[in-house]
């Protein structure tokens, strides 16, 4: 099969189309053969070594499509399943096909394809977990979303309105603010040409915002601290302009007795249920017409060192996707 192999870790020229076997799903695993897979900031951590693995290796960890084959002891699916998943350990879905454990595998339904249902899984589950349980946005809430016209972004400003917030967004540039918009957030600052603190500071009377959903990191973190209100939730999620400097606890009472918390994936599905309840939601929403899954561009299996590409020079808005 044909896969995008790693032999060592470094810029995009290391994503290399390459013949490799295709897996054989072993005890509690499910083969994949797949009808689109997902691009995400944490694959550029992996590749470039900033999160260090041992080469070589297939890239990726979220995609959808339908099973091929099960491993011995699976039982609750079946090869003809539709299914997707993401945050898988294994890596592995820069592929034409790949062997998950059946567990992380959730079944997409009928009239959802597989590019929605791949865009739901890693982005999808995280917006859903950072506005429904990492702080719980409340009606009323006025809440800040970094980022808004990217795959988690737009995802974002719709779940915090579903929720009841008045939402302030981040963007850069006109076709970026204006997917803000669309979205339904109420304020969208254009980040290229203004401070977004003082404005925020503006739009909120000097109250503050509820929260602040920051996946950019060393551009916005201090600016995101200083506009939270007392007691407000500074919510980092990435950092794709580089990682944050070592944080002194005293700067937390300084601020308002604020709360910094770093969320990851794998925290907020332990259980299958809290995962097929989360995807569940989710998939609700858009067959009720609720959500919108913005599908911002798709690329063959080998170009996935221009998608990288596009996606570290913020060229890309909504998900993107490969196509084996």
């Amino acid at each position: 099969m044909k896969a995008i192999r790693i032999d060592r870790q470094g810029g995009p020229d290391v994503l290399k189309l390459a013949d490799v076997d295709r897996p054989v799903p072993q005890t509690g695993e499910v083969l994949i053969r797949q009808g689109a897979i997902g691009i995400n900031y944490i694959d550029v951590y992996i590749r470039t070594g900033a999160y260090p693995r041992e080469t070589p290796f297939i890239l990726g960890m979220e995609g959808a499509g339908t099973v091929e084959a099960v491993g011995p002891g699976v039982t609750d699916i079946r090869a003809g399943d539709r299914v997707g998943y993401c945050g898988s350990p294994k890596l592995g879905a820069y592929a034409e096909y790949n062997a998950i454990p059946a567990g992380e595998a959730v079944p997409i339904p009928d009239g959802i394809d597989d590019q929605t249902g791949c865009a739901l899984m890693l982005q999808g589950i995280t917006a859903h977990y950072l506005t429904h349980s990492t702080y719980p946005i409340a009606s009323g809430d006025t809440v800040l979303i970094h980022a808004a016209a990217g795959g988690v972004g737009l995802l974002l400003v719709q779940l915090a309105k579903l929720r009841g917030a008045t939402v302030i967004a981040t963007a850069g540039g006109p076709e970026k603010i204006a997917l803000a918009k669309g979205a339904g957030a109420d304020h969208v600052i254009d980040y290229k040409t203004t401070d977004f603190a003082p404005e925020v500071k503006r739009i909120t009377n000097n109250t503050g915002v509820a929260a602040v959903y920051d996946a950019v990191g060393a551009d916005t973190f201090d600016r995101s601290m200083s506009i939270l209100r007392k007691r407000g939730y500074l919510v980092l999620y990435g950092a794709s302009s580089g990682p944050v400097p070592a944080v002194d606890p005293q700067r937390l009472a300084g601020a308002g007795s604020i709360f910094l918390t770093r969320p990851t994936l794998g925290d907020y599905k332990l259980t299958r249920d809290e995962l097929l309840g989360r995807a569940r939601d989710l998939f609700a929403l858009v067959q009720a017409k609720k959500l919108n899954v913005r599908i911002g561009a798709t690329y063959p299996l080998g170009n996935a060192a221009q998608a990288h590409r596009d996606l570290e020079a913020r060229n890309t808005t909504g998900k993107i996707v490969l196509l084996p």
